[in-house]
């Protein structure tokens, strides 16, 4: 069966974003509706809230019932609520985002992991073959590479095995897009390879919204300078680093948002020129209407290094006092040092990072500071 094609106008063109009430789905949802793109969101709700919907309407000046952004509250594994969606929306291609996503829980829980990602992934994409949807941006990370054999990181690091199964998940994902491709060649798929989101919308109503004690850097710190948490914990400061701290490759989250947009206009062979380059790319031929097919891969970063301490300043300068840190002990399975090299989705995609540390900082800031309990304080 033909694949719905993308050659047409943002206005005409219908995105499926599922895990779209999530941080970065949030943040993408707004740049889809932004850059005029029809959007439906499919999120579950676990990890997640409707408040952040709602906000995605009022930062895009939608009324609440705008045919413009539809949302279900619907899990990717549940196949009958999937094919109704596709059956009552005319989708042209998805962003997938749903998934767990905590590196420590995935230890203790693999089973539900594996379950919700993968086969929760496979379902997606049976139900959108069925439905003739077979143009899909895939939410990868930087995991995939493991302990990188080179720095910066290239999209032709070759990939090692995962350290968890959070990062086996992402690191399967990728091969069974990438198969699909193979199989049939209608499939078109970019996998995006994150660094490490942080920031929040400008306006402050969207921001990440971590259940519990946060497991990243940022909103950890966030929550340190609102008097939630009482001290910023820095895992190791005798790294061959500056400053002796770990240091990564920290991406505002609208970038990376803009990103996917960049990625749906790469597909409809609207930016960019030539074929899909790297290890892993597998390139196809342009179908009859200009679009791409085949499998692209993208780092999605800044290509600039920063430490947790640079993080930690960054944020002081951002909420305007010191913040209370303590020097623990080195995690295991962490690398001193890892960045991404951003030429390959600068050249085929148009699309550079704009934003720089203290400009994430200060956007937090505003996000924590206006929501101090996350959307519960809606």
């Amino acid at each position: 069966m033909a694949n719905k094609s993308l050659a047409k106008n943002h206005a005409d063109t219908c995105v499926l974003v599922t895990g779209g009430a999530g941080f970065i789905g949030s943040h993408t949802c707004v740049e889809l509706l932004n850059a005029g793109y029809a959007v439906v969101i499919v999120d579950d709700l676990s990890n997640s809230s409707e408040v952040a919907v709602n906000r995605v309407r009022q930062i895009a000046g939608l009324v609440p019932d705008d045919p413009r952004l539809a949302f279900y509250k619907a899990n990717i594994l549940d196949r009958e609520a999937l094919d109704r969606i596709f059956s009552e929306h005319d989708v042209d291609a998805i962003i997938h985002f749903a998934g767990f996503k905590a590196v420590g829980e995935s230890v203790q829980k693999p089973l539900e992991y594996y379950w919700n990602n993968v086969a929760g992934t496979l379902v997606l994409c049976e139900v959108a073959r069925d439905h003739d949807v077979k143009n899909l941006v895939f939410s990868s990370s930087a995991t995939v590479y493991g302990e990188p054999e080179f720095i910066p990181i290239t999209e032709d690091c070759p990939k090692h095995d995962a350290t968890n199964p959070y990062g086996w998940t992402k690191s399967m994902l990728e091969q069974v897009l990438s198969d699909l491709y193979v199989g049939d060649n209608e499939w078109n798929v970019v996998l995006l390879r994150y660094f490490n989101p942080i920031g929040a919308h400008e306006s402050g109503l969207i921001g990440e919204d971590p259940k519990g004690i946060p497991n990243n850097l940022l909103p950890y710190v966030a929550q340190v300078a609102v008097g939630k948490l009482a001290c910023v914990g820095v895992f190791g400061d005798d790294y061959d680093t500056p400053d002796g701290t770990g240091v990564r490759d920290y991406i505002h989250v609208v970038d990376l948002a803009r990103g996917h947009v960049a990625a749906l206009d790469w597909m409809a062979g609207k930016v960019g020129t030539g074929e899909p380059r790297g290890l892993g790319s597998v390139a196809g031929e342009p179908a009859a209407d200009g679009t791409r097919r085949g499998v692209g891969i993208f780092n999605l970063g800044t290509g600039t290094g920063s430490s947790v301490l640079d993080v930690v300043h960054a944020f002081e300068r951002a909420c305007g006092k010191t913040l209370p840190y303590e020097i623990k002990p080195r995690r295991a399975g962490d690398v001193a040092i890892n960045y991404a090299a951003c030429d390959k989705a600068r050249e085929e995609l148009g699309w550079v990072a704009e934003y720089d540390l203290d400009r994430m900082c200060a956007d937090s800031w505003r996000w924590q500071s206006m929501n101090p309990d996350g959307y519960a304080s809606a």
